[in-house]
């Protein structure tokens, strides 16, 4: 059964949803437009545990691994997360605002969070995503298009084609062509 979106909730249906305390409202009258791909996996390269989970939470341990301790204070959200097994959670309702897309511009339009969505996949960028990323990633975004129609294929961007000189993912493994040809149907 495909993936749904309620319109009126901003969630995506028999999905794992997740409540992050790292969301705000968008501001006033605003129009999502903007579909934000990103990876992430904690540690870097690892894709086991809740690491992710615990950090759009703010309950990531810092003494688990050194290199959480720069993330301590470090208070981000996506509104879903793509596992490397297909698993969508949902964290943030579409029409609320998550904080993934940090300091961005868009078409000349600064902080991206307030008009787009961001949907994280685990992963990085030294390897390539799971073909099952990619099924579930195009099933979401067909869903998301039919509830917010001000989405578009043309309206899909990497975190680094919004903050170039801070972000590299979705990185060099993400398939770029096969997405967009999939999501034309071609």
């Amino acid at each position: 059964m495909p993936l749904k979106v309620d319109a009126e909730t901003g969630r995506v249906l028999d999905v794992l949803f997740i409540p992050s305390p790292n969301v705000d409202a968008r501001p006033e009258n605003q129009i999502l437009d903007l579909l934000v791909i990103h990876n992430i996996s904690l540690p870097p390269g690892c894709f086991e545990g809740e690491d992710v989970i615990d950090l759009f939470l703010n309950k990531l341990d810092d003494s688990v691994n050194p290199l959480y301790q720069s993330l301590i204070g470090l208070h981000v959200s996506a509104h879903c997360w793509i596992r490397r097994s297909g698993e969508i959670i949902q964290f943030v309702p579409f029409h609320q605002r998550a904080w993934h897309a940090g300091v961005s511009s868009y078409n000349g339009r600064d902080n991206c969070n307030n008009f787009s969505i961001g949907i994280e996949l685990e992963g990085s960028d030294e390897v390539p995503f799971e073909s099952l990323q990619y099924e579930r990633l195009i099933e979401l975004t067909r869903a998301l298009i039919a509830v917010y129609p001000t989405l578009s294929v043309e309206r899909i961007v990497g975190h680094s084609e919004i903050a170039p000189n801070r972000k590299t993912d979705p990185g060099p493994f993400f398939d770029w062509v096969f997405f967009k040809q999939q999501m034309r149907g071609i």
